[in-house]
């Protein structure tokens, strides 16, 4: 087996509290803010490990309300799984993953987080918005609109030519 053209899959939750903020931690390796979250174990469910990951990183007991997007990270191979959570028990407690936590608007997370983790959240807080699929390479969205419109206009110029040439036979 190829080893280096595996994937991971990681798990995020997004807590989001009643007045619509989403819980932010600081991690404690890069000082980045995100919502917690991490990589699925090998033999645990994806909500198992969800559940586990965000009260690893915060405390926090939650309940997984709705899965709001995948993200892949393009250049790790890193598909994610983000979920709007409901806190249910517990109390915020650093841990050795997070140094700190923020209660953040939509605004707060796009000033804090990166384009590839705020947008997580920031789609995670719409509850009228479908689970979206996007990707990015660590930083930044990788606008896949052109690709995906070439790929369109290739099947159909494909399907056109296979037409053409089944009539003329």
């Amino acid at each position: 087996m190829d080893h280096q053209h595996l994937h991971s899959v990681s798990v995020a939750g997004v807590i989001i509290d009643d007045q619509r903020r989403a819980l932010l931690i600081q991690r404690r390796d890069n000082g980045h803010w995100e919502a917690p979250g991490g990589v699925l174990e090998l033999d645990e469910d994806i909500e198992t490990g969800l559940v586990r990951e965000v009260r690893e990183e915060t405390g926090l007991e939650v309940r997984p309300i709705a899965l709001t997007g995948v993200y892949k990270n393009m250049t790790r191979g890193i598909v994610a799984l983000v979920f709007r959570c409901r806190a249910v028990a517990g109390s915020l407690a650093e841990t050795d993953e997070s140094r700190a936590f923020l209660w953040a608007t939509a605004d707060e997370v796009r000033t804090l987080a990166s384009e590839a983790f705020a947008v997580r959240i920031v789609d995670a807080m719409d509850p009228t918005q479908a689970p979206t699929v996007r990707q990015h390479d660590g930083k930044h969205l990788i606008d896949t609109t052109r690709h995906a419109a070439e790929m369109s206009h290739i099947v159909r110029v494909s399907s056109t030519t296979a037409h053409g040439r089944s009539d003329q036979a």
